[in-house]
Parts: structure tokens; C-alpha cells; sequence
């Protein structure tokens, strides 16, 4: 059944009270962070919203899971600044339709399941530092236009709003739990500074957000090889930034519901807004956590709160901007930082002391390095890297053998543990050849030749014992393993045994 329609299965449980009102805190959510992302990459602010738009409306009908909500997200927009200072709007619509072809490409074959060879110290760190970034930004709105923070009278009373909209979200689900207490909260700070009339900061103060519906547009850009040069490797940043960013919320996504989604085909969602939004005016972007959170804490869990969001968002770009305009940004701010405090896994800490310090290191670099560099693709990939050299430099030291001689005298060596590249001179080091019986079998059964420097290894034991007169026989060797020992031809004997395939399984 196609998303749109299960969307309309009445069959299909679905609350639509929770998931109309869900969809409604998002969008009152999602609009000042959008016209933020925009201004801040130099974009006009209707291009944020349109991204929010389309990017919502594509990857809820077509996404990889219920209840993932996307837009122009920061993570995507910051790597296009610098091809919007040197080539202009027009080069940076055509990146983006372009890093949604990229996108397209990896959900065509599949590569999207990938994401799950990132470990949990890696989540650990990327939620973290996240969650100090959400709530660090939401500090901005406390300064004036002209960079300087705000003072007096106008500090107190965006204080205030600020504390009474987290009250609202603490203390509202006390009372009932049939509206989101995040929206209840907008409604009442909204009211309480229009009826007091108090003075403060509101979404008009950022940008206008009136305009019509997303205009077809064509990228005016020459279509010559010279472009894609030039386009190329900022949509393929983009795309990778995005996609990592977004399979990552959808893992998280499936732990907090408990439910699966699809990694590849949230590739293929993205690709598709990502492609429209190159061509409709918009800036891109990729799923959002800090909505996916409000979404969900909501307590949506269909994909109609995502259209629902999308829709209220061009309702307000084409009726709805004289109301959204006076919406108090304290109370924005209030509920974000809410967030935040949500999104961090406070858990982390309870169990930091029964970690291994290896990980402990990495949660910690890629927390840090999110929160300094705001690159949150770049944090996980180097929390990955690291992760996978300590688990190399640990598997290394596991590599034993088994040495016995049986009633023919000839010498077994049971190999235990994986041999590759950071195992092969303690691999080495485990023959005598020089004492050992002129025959000696090397059994592979409990081991894997894993790469070329474990074969480089294998070949150069086998003419060590060569050299000395003696024979070598290989077990349970693989047979892709036999075809590359070509070194060894004539002095190793093998049994023919099929070596298990590992390969990651299909989303």
C-alpha cells in the first residue's frame, strides 16, 4: 500500500486530533528556524520557508518512517555559503538539485543501510552535542539586530516569556494530555503579550515570511561541464551531510517508537525534495531533529502531522503572515530549549563509568567536535573513524593459535581470531619454523583472512617453510583467499570448504 494512501486507510489507527495539533507545533516551530537558516547563508527568507515546505510535505508522503519531519535545516544550508558568495542564488538552487540526484543515487542502490556501522558511543556523542547546539542557539534571540545583547526592560521580559513557556511545557501535561503542551504554550505566551501588550521580540522582527506558492524556476546557469565543475562538490558535501544527518534521526526516531524504518528510502525522499527544491526556489535541507522531536513528543506517530506541518506552513506564506509575525519569539525559544534538554541523552552519564575509555573518548570528540564546528557529518565521520581504529588495534591483539602434533607428526596451528592487517605480525610470530615437523597444517576454520595484508602474510609464511624444505597445508581457507595465493602455488594444499559471505543486510 502506497504511503498515500494508507494516509487515507481508515483501517489504519491513526489519531488524528494528536497528529493535526502535532503538525501545527511543528510548523509554529519550524518557521523562524528556517527564515534563520536562510538569512544566515545570505538566501532571501522565503526560500527557507519554501524549503521547509517542500522538503515537509515530499518526505512525509514518500519518507523512509512515520513521524521524521523535514526542512531547511542549518546542517545543509551552511555548506552552500560559500558557493552563494562566490557564484550567487542561481548556482546554489542547481547544487541543490543536484545533491538530490546524488541522493537519488544512493537509494537507488541501496547504500543508505550503511548508516548502521556508526556505533552507539558515535550516537551518543552526535545526540549530545547536538542538543548543546539547539539550545545554544536559541542564546541569539536574546541579542538586538545590531549583534548586542539585549538589556534592561526588554531582557526581563523576554526572561520571563521564555520561563513562562517552559513552565507551560512542564507542567501542562499535569492537567491534560490531549493537546501538545509545546502548543499550548505558543497559544498562551501568544495571548499574555497580546493582551498585557508587552513589548518584545517577534517572528516579524526576523524576516517577513508573506509571499505566494513556490514559483517553478529553472536554474540560470549555463549547462556546460565548467558548471558541474563548480556545483559539483558542494552538492556532493550536501548530500552526504543530509543523508547522514537524516538516517541518523531516523535511527533515533526507531529507537525512541520502538518501530523500523527504511533507510533507503528515506534516500530516495530526500533525493526527490532536494531535486524539487532546485527547481521551485527553495534551499534544500534534510529531516530535522529538533522537529522530529517536537513532532513526536507531540505524540505523533503517522506521517500526517509532516503534511500537516507542511501545509500550515504555505497556508501562512499565503494568508497567515500578518498573525505568524506577531508570534513572540520567546515563546519559540522556550519551547526549543525544551528540546534540547529532551533530545540530550542524560542517560550517557549514568552509565559513562561502566563504559570502556575508548569510548568514553570518542561520545566526547564527536559531542565537542558538533558543538565546535557545527558539522555534525564531519563529527560523526571522524567518531566513526576512530571507533573503527580502536576496534582494529583490539581485534588485533585477539589473534592466538592452537599448536599441537599429532600421531604423524605433523604440527596443527588453530588460528583464533580475524587476520588482517593489524594482526599479521602477531600472526607471524606464532611458527617455529625452524623447529617445526617437515609437515605443518594451518587450520582456519575459527579465523577469516580479512584482507591483501593478511594474504601478503599467509604467503609469506608458506615460503618461509618453503625455503626450509618444509610443506604447508591451508584449512579451511577461502576460496577467494586460494585464488590470490598465487605465491604459494605447488607448496599449499587446501581443502576445498566454502568461506561464509558477511555481508549487511537489506534495509
Amino acid at each position: 500500500m502506497t504511503p498515500l494512501i494508507r494516509l487515507f486507510d481508515f483501517s489504519h489507527k491513526i489519531n488524528y486530533r494528536t497528529e493535526i495539533l502535532a503538525g501545527l507545533t511543528v510548523a509554529m516551530t519550524m518557521i523562524p528556524e528556517s527564515l534563520s537558516f536562510a538569512i544566515l547563508a545570505g538566501f532571501p527568507p522565503l526560500t527557507g520557508l519554501y524549503a521547509a515546505f517542500l522538503m515537509g510535505l515530499i518526505t512525509a508522503v514518500l519518507g523512509g518512517r512515520p513521524g521524521l519531519v523535514s526542512g531547511g535545516a542549518g546542517a545543509t544550508v551552511v555548506t552552500l555559503i560559500a558557493l552563494m558568495k562566490s557564484h550567487g542564488l542561481e548556482y546554489v538552487f542547481a547544487a541543490v538539485a543536484l545533491a538530490g540526484i546524488v541522493q537519488l543515487v544512493v537509494g537507488i542502490f541501496k547504500l543508505g543501510k550503511f548508516i548502521r556501522l556508526v556505533p552507539q558511543p558515535v550516537m551518543y556523542g552526535f545526540v549530545n552535542g547536538l542538543a548543546v547546539i539547539i539550545f545554544m542557539s536559541q542564546l541569539t534571540q536574546f541579542k538586538m539586530a545590531d549583534g548586542s545583547w539585549l538589556s534592561g526592560a526588554a531582557l526581563y521580559s523576554m526572561a520571563g516569556l521564555v520561563l513562562l513557556t517552559i513552565a507551560v511545557v512542564l507542567f501542562f501535561p499535569k492537567i491534560s494530555k490531549a493537546i501538545p503542551p509545546s502548543l499550548v504554550a505558543i497559544i498562551a505566551v501568544f495571548a499574555v503579550v497580546e493582551i498585557f501588550g508587552i513589548e518584545t521580540k517577534t517572528v516579524a522582527d526576523i524576516a517577513s515570511v508573506a509571499g505566494g506558492f513556490p514559483p517553478f524556476h529553472m536554474p540560470a546557469v549555463p549547462f556546460t561541464f565548467e558548471t558541474l565543475q563548480i556545483i559539483f562538490p558542494y552538492a556532493l558535501v550536501m548530500a552526504c551531510v543530509g543523508l547522514t544527518e537524516g538516517l541518523l534521526t531516523l535511527n533515533l526516531v526507531d529507537e525512541m517508537t520502538a518501530t523500523k524504518g527504511n533507510s533507503n528510502r528515506e534516500c530516495l525522499a530526500q533525493g526527490t525534495a532536494n531535486f524539487v527544491n532546485g527547481f521551485f526556489t527553495g534551499m534544500g535541507g534534510c529531516p530535522m531533529i529538533a522537529q522530529t522531536f517536537v513532532n513526536l513528543s507531540a505524540g505523533a506517530r503517522a506521517r500526517l502531522s509532516g503534511i500537516i506541518a507542511a501545509a500550515t506552513i504555505l497556508i501562512i506564506i499565503l494568508v497567515g503572515a500578518p498573525l505568524i509575525g506577531r508570534l513572540p519569539m520567546a515563546a519559540l525559544v522556550g519551547v526549543m530549549m525544551m528540546v534540547a534538554i529532551g533530545t540530550f541523552e542524560w542517560a550517557s552519564f549514568k552509565i559513562i563509568n561502566k563504559m570502556p575509555k575508548s569510548d568514553i573518548v570518542v561520545g566526547v570528540l564527536v559531542a565537542a567536535i558538533t558543538v565546535w564546528l557545527h558539522n555534525l557529518a564531519l563529527a560523526v565521520l571522524i567518531g566513526v573513524i576512530i571507533a573503527a581504529l580502536v576496534f582494529a588495534w583490539e581485534s588485533a591483539k585477539r589473534i592466538r593459535a592452537r599448536k599441537y602434533i599429532d600421531d604423524q607428526g605433523v604440527k596443527h596451528y588453530e588460528i583464533f581470531g580475524p587476520l588482517f592487517f593489524g594482526s599479521t605480525t602477531a600472526f607471524a610470530e606464532k611458527f617455529d619454523v625452524i623447529n617445526d615437523p617437515p609437515l605443518i597444517m594451518i587450520d582456519f576454520k575459527e579465523s577469516r583472512i580479512s584482507d591483501m595484508s593478511a594474504i601478503d602474510a599467509v604467503n609469506k609464511i608458506t615460503k618461509r617453510y618453503a625455503d626450509a624444505g618444509k610443506t604447508v597445508r591451508l584449512r579451511h581457507l577461502s576460496e577467494d583467499c586460494r585464488r590470490l595465493l598465487a605465491n604459494a602455488e605447488g607448496v599449499i594444499e587446501v581443502d576445498v570448504i566454502d568461506d561464509p559471505n558477511y555481508r549487511v543486510p537489506e534495509s
